[in-house]
């Protein structure tokens, strides 16, 4: 696990130094990096790249992806309007909800984006609507378990999302009875998929409902392209993903009788690993068993840890060559919002900055002012130059949309 940051945490330190903590940094061009690896794992195919924007929806970020070639996936009315604020034009972004009523949908109709529908009751509603006069893409639930923590399965038989591929007479049924026009076919198995033979697997029933559509223009096999963690940690090869996809995508488009585009939709693969939640030490604490380095954020503003049980690699950037000691690293907040258990880390004394890493997916946009607290600033870093992309919460954010009686 190569981190040039991490090796050389200066500009790191220069950035808590200049912006304070807790800070989130982003590095641009491992952005820009990751998007690239995408493409070029799929570069023999008509493949376009929907960033799934509920990672990380800073106007910056997004201004980034979208200048290196990227389209935008949402779930929300408010992640269309950040898109096009960022000059996403209507045409590049999916609009993917779940569990929002028909007047939602309406909405984003009338802002004319790519509309995809994971039920079957909203999909007899926006027929009674619409007819065939708006395309629409059909969200599948492919009954495959991906890896990673339960919550961020998707695909499994008892998950809310999607369109049970075991439906397809009644889902036939209401798209003869409405005339809609059906020119997608998506799924969306979950976050950290480890194994290629999990994504061909969902791969192969997704091929088989498209099948049964006779005018597609396109396919979704949505994300869950798995980064590595920590070091030595299992990640998704994606070109070895890109040539399997490839291979088996062709052979279906030449038994469908014409060349379709292929589309995904990642989050974490594209920002996770660009992001750095940098927070200061404010106490070492010795107890009985344990010894806490008790830092200056907690779960308000990374509750994946604490949400998911997951691994977030921590450094201490000021000391990097200190005796590793073992530590407990916890935040701030009135709950038990512990970032590392036992973690074998550089000695850290009072006053240092530590770095999480894999904090630019789900990170900020997961936040909340929980106790109270401010949200932090966040900065991107591009060709060594760092830019305040967000400032940092203060008491009027907390009262502006308080009335008092």
């Amino acid at each position: 696990m190569d981190d040039l940051l991490i090796s050389n945490p200066k500009k790191l330190l220069d950035c808590a130094a200049e912006f304070g903590t807790p800070l989130y940094v982003y590095d641009g061009n491992k952005i820009v990096s990751q998007y690239k690896r995408l493409k070029d794992a799929f570069s023999g195919l008509k493949f376009r790249v929907h960033y799934a924007c509920k990672a990380n929806t800073n106007l910056n970020i997004l201004r980034l992806l979208k200048n290196a070639g990227c389209e935008l996936d949402t779930v929300s009315i408010q992640e269309i309007r950040l898109g096009l604020h960022a000059g996403f034009q209507p045409e590049n972004i999916m609009y993917t909800p779940n569990s929002v009523n028909i007047e939602e949908i309406k909405v984003a109709v009338e802002i004319g984006v790519n509309i995809n529908i994971d039920s079957l009751s909203i999909l007899e509603q926006f027929g009674n609507v619409y007819g065939n006069k708006v395309p629409v893409c059909i969200r599948i639930n492919p009954h495959v378990v991906a890896g990673g923590h339960s919550k961020i399965q998707t695909g499994h038989i008892d998950s809310k999302f999607g369109i049970s591929y075991q439906q397809m007479r009644l889902l036939n049924r209401i798209i003869d009875q409405y005339h809609i026009d059906v020119q997608g076919v998506h799924m969306h198995n979950g976050s950290d998929i480890k194994e290629i033979d999990t994504f061909m697997e969902a791969v192969d029933v997704l091929l088989k409902v498209a099948s049964e559509f006779k005018d597609l223009k396109y396919i979704d096999f949505g994300g869950g392209i798995k980064v590595p963690y920590k070091e030595g940690d299992v990640e998704t090869n994606v070109e070895e993903l890109g040539t399997k996809m490839t291979k088996k995508f062709k052979a279906f488009c030449k038994e469908y009788g014409r060349e379709l585009e292929l589309w995904c939709e990642p989050g974490k693969f594209l920002v996770s690993e660009s992001g750095y939640l940098l927070t200061r030490v404010n106490i070492v604490k010795h107890t009985v068993s344990t010894v806490f380095a008790g830092v200056d954020s907690g779960l308000n503003h990374l509750i994946r840890p604490m949400m998911y049980n997951a691994y977030h690699r921590i450094v201490n950037i000021s000391n990097p060559k200190g005796l590793p000691r073992v530590y407990s690293v916890v935040g701030n907040i009135c709950e038990t919002d512990t970032f590392g258990s036992d973690r074998k880390i550089s000695e850290i004394r009072e006053g240092d900055i530590l770095a999480i890493l894999n904090a630019g997916a789900y990170g900020f946009s997961m936040s909340s002012n929980y106790n109270s607290r401010f949200r932090p600033a966040e900065v991107l870093l591009m060709d060594g130059s760092a830019k305040l992309i967000r400032k940092r919460e203060e008491m009027e954010d907390l009262l502006r949309n308080q009335v008092e009686i």
